[in-house]
């Protein structure tokens, strides 16, 4: 490391993952972590709000243009499953990691229309955490623990090791 370089060296071990909105706070829950998870509930919050009154003009404006009861009825149904879908699929988000990634990415369209589902499931679960800590904080403990097993299981530099004398036959 060079005198001008003020970067601190990487700690050896496992590293944090980083969460959206929360960097790697939630680890000691310093550095305003309160703060960001209300931060987090109310923006959340406010944007599912938001979305809501955009989805309230758009079904005025189905209304307006006079498409039919049966239009009109399959934009709220299919707004009312995306949403309900897209809560589930985040909420377990939160706590496991996808079984099929190519899956979930295949459900990124209907999550997206469903959107106002995941903001919802974003505030509940910052009412309890910063969301996706708990899985997070499972891998890493579990990384730290791994670690920690390897590191102690060693016998320190090898190459400093006395190797064994060989038998002699008589």
């Amino acid at each position: 490391m060079s005198e001008n370089d003020s970067t601190p060296p990487t700690p050896a071990g496992p590293q944090p993952e980083s969460l959206r909105f929360f960097g790697t706070t939630w680890v000691g829950h310093d550095d305003g972590y309160g703060l960001r998870r209300v931060g987090v509930a109310v923006g959340s919050l406010l944007a599912a709000a938001a979305g809501c009154f955009v989805l309230r003009f758009a079904y005025e404006g189905l209304v307006t243009a006079q498409v039919g009861g049966f239009v009109n009825l399959l934009v709220v149904v299919m707004f009312a499953i995306c949403s309900a879908i897209a809560f589930q699929r985040t909420w377990d988000g939160f706590s496991r990691r996808p079984a099929d990634p190519a899956r979930e990415a295949q459900l990124r369209s209907l999550k997206a229309i469903g959107f106002i589902g995941a903001l919802v499931a974003y505030f509940f679960r910052s009412l309890a955490e910063a969301p996706g800590e708990r899985l997070l904080r499972t891998e890493y403990e579990t990384a730290l623990a791994q670690y920690e097993r390897r590191r102690g299981t060693r016998a320190g530099n090898p190459a400093v090791r006395k190797k064994p004398k060989p038998k002699r036959k008589k």
